[in-house]
Formats: C-alpha cells, structure tokens, sequence
C-alpha cells in the first residue's frame, strides 16, 4: 500500500508498525450542526482506504472521534465553542445539540454506508485524561498561563515545532506584532481555555482544572483519545487539508512533547469540495446537505460515485449537471450488472483472461487511486454491455466494487412472472402483434422493467 504521506511530502510505502495490524485515528465531525457534502467527502475516501487495507489482509483497528467541545468558531483559538453557538442558535444546551448532531451524523454514515469505526470517543468523555496530559506538558515545561484566558503550549520549546506545515517560528515573529492576547509566540495554542465571566453552566459545557473552570482546546482531544485508544504511536492519521497548518500540527507538538516519539507514520488528508468552482458557504446558498440530495432524486450511492471520480487529493466540484453524470454512470454499472441474468447472451472471451480483482485492488493500492478504478470499472463495463461476458465475470467485478468502494449494484433476478411476460413479449414480435407488444413492454414499464431489443433477443433492465 502506498500513499502521500504530508509528513514527507512525497508517495511513501507503508510499513506497519505492528507487522499486519493497522491503527487509524481520523478526525470526526464538530456536532454543533448538519453536516454538509463537503464534511462526508473526507468520510467516504476514509472508508475506501480501510476497505483497501482490509483487502490487503491488514487488521485495521480505526478510531474517529467526535468533537462535542472545545473547537472554537476560529480555529486558532479565538471566537466561541461552536457547541455554545449552536445552543444559542437553537435555544437549547450544548448537551442537547451534540447528542442530536451525533445522532443525525451517525445515521447518514449509515445512509452512505461507510464502516463504522472501532471506536467513535467523544471529546467529553475524555476530559480527565485532557487535564492529565496538560499536567503531565505543564511538568515538562512546555506551558504557561495567561491571566484570565488559560493554559497555552509553548511553541518554541520544541526545536521541530511546525514540521507537517512547513512552519518556522522563527520567520513568523520579525516586523509581527504579538497581540494582545498575552501569547508569547503567534503559533502558540490554548491547551485550557477558561470559561468566559458570562457563561450560563446551565446550558454551556464547564468543567473544573487546576487552571480553572473552563473547557479543553481543541487540539488536544485528538493526542489524547489516539493515546488513549491506538498508544504512543499510529501507523496512519487523516483528515482534511484544512487540518494541516493549525490542528494536525499542534496534535503533533503536544503528543511527541510528551512521548518523544514520532506521532503518526502517516499523514493522509483530502482535498476540499467545491460546488459549482466555488468554496462552500452559508452566505452563497450552497452549503448542500445529502437530504438535499435525495430530495433531488439521486442516490447517496451516485454521489459517493462522484465523490470518488476525483482522487482525494485534487480539490472536487459538485454541482447537479455532474451528479447527473454520476446518477448514469451508476444505471450504466446496474445495467451491467443485470446481464448475469441473461445467460443467453454471455460468451467466453479471451478479453477476460486478466484477473479483474488484482487489477482493481493496484488501482486503489497505488495511493488511493479511485478515478483509475472507476475507468477499470468503466471499461469492464462497457465490454459487458457488448455481450462480451461470463457470469461468474460480472459477479467477480461487481462484488469488488462492493467491497472495496462500497457501491453495491447487484441486485437479485427478477421475478418469473416478469420473465414470462418477456418471452410472451418475444412470441408477440415474432407474430409480428406489434400491439400486444406495446402493451407487455408498458406493464413492464409499470414494473420498473425497461427492454433494449437486441437482434432477435431481449435485454431487460431495471429503471
């Protein structure tokens, strides 16, 4: 398995650290609202990577947490907790909004058919252990106090501080004007962040520390729970490039401050989606939900397909003129896939004497490639569309995509009443009773049956 590892900058082998046993930590939703297509775009190449892995022979033990506190409105460490704006927003508590978010989330995962994970922690349920290890950095001497605001990590106690980013503190502090937040590095980052004097604890998250009442950074969820639950070290972490600069970086400083070991082997992260070439937002009335997209009348299954049409680390585009393409491409493929009925028109060819399951499992090994497993698919398609095919061929190809992306088009026959109507359908044309025809094609019409007549055969398929 190879995959471009942000650590290195470069497509990098990997080799586990615990020979055939895998550990993933990804970094999961903030439950503070909906979650749009772009949050699930992350999720669905996640799920592919696992899958992958899984078809390697690897044990991949997976955690993704679930942020429920601590992530501010602006992620370097400014602005509200996003649960506290979502409670105000919908006049309830912060405790409120994330159990209905992580339901809602869970539920569209669900939906999109992704692999649940190992182990789905939540920030709260680890604040414990969050007060532990800012003990344990405060001993260490990476922290200070600022009156007022909290407990911060001390950026440049660490010599590689920024290593992910490519960040150099040094180049970041000349002619900058440290603010009057009291930090003193910009790079520095909140590890507790003390409750505002106007917090309602009724309907806000709060807890005590020797710092004082307040709620954890952000950051340091994720060292705590990849901890926690994988150990000092992981074999692969991912998340979405926006993750890079501030938060996977300083997950990075406050773990290896503490460990003195290399953090993750792996940084994996995906591109952004755009809609109609332009960054998602509330403001532009394009922040699309998946009930958006079953509303339209397409599947979660063509959107995946369009999701993995680009590869992960190319910024995608959405748009509903290209989920049209994904909605047909998808038909096409069940159309396919319904000629392993039709044994009448399969043949052997020599066109498939490569074994079509390495073939799709390279595409997906060689960092992640799924726009060359979909052309792998395409072409198999195509070919089997042309009546050059085997059975135990199509079912070969189709129970990989299954597998592998999570698409499944293979339905079962249908029934033999319908099937009887196609040969009295046959009978009718040959006869030369046109109406009769006309008719059994609407009934089957009705039934969600379309027909393509093919030289003196039919080839049914589903709508």
């Amino acid at each position: 398995m190879k995959l471009y590892n942000s650590l290195t900058n470069q497509v990098d082998e990997l080799k586990p650290l615990n020979d055939e046993n895998i550990s993933l930590y990804t970094c999961g939703l903030t439950v503070y609202s909906q979650p749009h297509i772009g949050n699930w775009v992350s999720y669905i190449y996640w799920d592919v990577l696992v899958r992958t892995l899984q078809a390697e022979d690897y044990e991949v033990n997976r955690v993704q947490n679930i942020t429920d506190v601590g992530h501010l409105t602006d992620d370097a460490d400014d602005g509200e907790d996003k649960l506290a704006k979502g409670a105000r927003r919908e006049q309830t508590t912060a405790w409120a909004v994330a159990e209905k978010y992580t339901q809602i989330a869970e539920k569209e995962a669900d939906d999109l058919g992704l692999i649940k994970p190992d182990a789905m922690p939540k920030a709260t349920e680890y604040i414990n252990q969050q007060i532990d290890w800012n003990k344990k950095l405060e001993d260490a001497g990476f922290t200070y106090e600022i009156e007022g605001k909290g407990l911060y990590f001390d950026t440049s106690k660490l010599d590689d501080y920024g290593k992910l980013a490519n960040v150099e503190i040094n180049n970041l502090q000349p002619g900058k004007r440290i603010d009057d937040s009291g930090k003193r590095n910009p790079t520095d980052f909140v590890l507790w962040r003390l409750s505002p004097g106007d917090i309602n604890p009724e309907i806000n998250w709060e807890w005590d520390s020797p710092w004082g009442k307040g709620i954890p950074g952000w950051h340091l969820e994720c060292s705590v729970m990849a901890h926690e639950l994988l150990g000092d070290q992981i074999d692969i972490h991912t998340g979405g490039v926006d993750h890079i600069n501030v938060h996977h970086t300083n997950e990075i400083a406050q773990t290896e401050a503490i460990t003195k070991k290399s953090f993750s082997q792996f940084w994996v992260h995906n591109n952004h989606l755009k809609v109609d070439g332009t960054k998602m937002s509330k403001s532009l009335g394009n922040l699309y939900t998946l009930n958006d997209v079953v509303e339209r009348n397409y599947s979660l299954e063509a959107f995946k397909l369009m999701v993995l049409s680009s590869h992960y680390q190319t910024e995608g585009n959405f748009s509903w003129d290209i989920m049209d393409a994904a909605q047909a491409r998808l038909h096409k493929w069940r159309q396919a896939a319904d000629m392993r009925w039709q044994e009448q028109y399969a043949v052997d060819s020599a066109v498939f004497a490569q074994d079509i399951e390495q073939e799709l499992l390279e595409a997906l090994t060689n960092n992640l490639n799924t726009p060359e497993f979909i052309r792998v698919v395409d072409e198999a398609v195509t070919k089997i569309l042309n009546l050059h095919f085997t059975k135990p061929y199509v079912e070969k190809i189709f129970t990989n995509v299954d597998k592998l992306i999570g698409i499944n088009v293979l339905s079962n026959d249908i029934s033999d009443d319908q099937k009887q109507l196609i040969v009295e359908r046959k009978s009718a044309r040959d006869n030369q009773d046109w109406k009769r025809a006309d008719e059994i094609r609407n009934q089957l019409d009705e039934q969600g049956i379309t027909l393509d007549d093919a030289g003196a055969g039919q080839i049914w398929h589903r709508r």
